[in-house]
């Protein structure tokens, strides 16, 4: 319980230091900026489109079949802003560990009676509630679409499951690059770099074939997003979401060991 207590003082703590920063402001406005920009062109385009269909519909009715907000204007969205988030999650994440390395705090934080997983969980859960906040301002989007358009309320909060995963996982990895270091340019570029590894291994799928095609499917982390955006639950999604992320924290807390080791 001590343990706990401590992880929630230290969430809390992480948040105040969150919202005193420009970076939280610059890094929020650019993903609101981002993702508006593309909702109100996705939405304009389905709206052009819609028109256009509309018109042809009394010599081919099939052609409304076509007419799908969830395809056309928020799987899009979706698609967009993962990889926006190759951009931002090292940002939220970069101070995380490194800033205390830097001040030389991580020695003195250490010493308070919290364990490893309490510290790592702290600062975790404080930068995934950042992520949700920022996340969860989108939602005015689909509020508003609800309003003018026949939406698919179960394909759409599966997307936005989809969207909590995938920053879920990405904050673990960045989480586990500001470890590493003690300078936030540096954590910030290496968890860019570590992310980009994952994209581009996505795209290396297409490239190759058997064995290794299918290897690479398996660990690409936006072919394991693909699904939820498409209104689709699979499980094999769900475990390979929920095991990216113990398995950096793990990681970051092998980093966190060896260092007090050395110390």
């Amino acid at each position: 319980m001590k343990g706990m207590s401590g992880c929630g003082a230290l969430v809390r703590k992480e948040l105040i230091v969150y919202f005193a920063t420009p970076i939280f402001y610059l890094t929020g406005f650019f993903f609101l900026v981002l993702s508006g920009y593309f909702f109100y062109t996705n939405l304009v385009y389905f709206s052009q489109l819609s028109l256009e269909i509309a018109r042809q519909a009394a010599q081919n009715p099939q052609l409304l079949a076509q007419v799908n907000p969830q395809e056309m204007v928020f799987r899009p969205l979706f698609q967009v802003l993962a990889v926006v988030l190759l951009l931002l999650t090292p940002l939220i994440t970069m101070r995380l560990l490194a800033e205390e390395k830097r001040s030389g705090t991580a020695e003195l934080l250490f010493t308070y009676p919290l364990t490893d997983w309490s510290v790592i969980l702290g600062k975790y859960l404080s930068a995934l509630a950042v992520y949700l906040a920022l996340l969860a301002f989108t939602s005015i989007y689909a509020v508003a679409a609800g309003f003018i358009l026949t939406l698919d309320w179960g394909a759409l909060l599966t997307g936005y499951l989809g969207m909590v995963l995938l920053g879920a996982s990405l904050l673990s990895l960045g989480l586990f690059a500001s470890s590493l270091t003690e300078n936030q340019i540096i954590a910030a570029v290496m968890g860019f770099a570590l992310l980009l590894m994952l994209w581009i291994i996505g795209l290396a799928q297409v490239l190759s074939s058997g064995l290794w095609s299918r290897l690479f499917q398996t660990l690409s982390i936006m072919d394991h997003f693909d699904n939820f955006t498409r209104g689709v639950i699979d499980t094999r999604d769900l475990v390979y979401h929920f095991s990216f992320i113990f398995f950096f924290l793990f990681l970051t807390k092998r980093v966190l060991e060896s260092r007090r080791w050395r110390a």
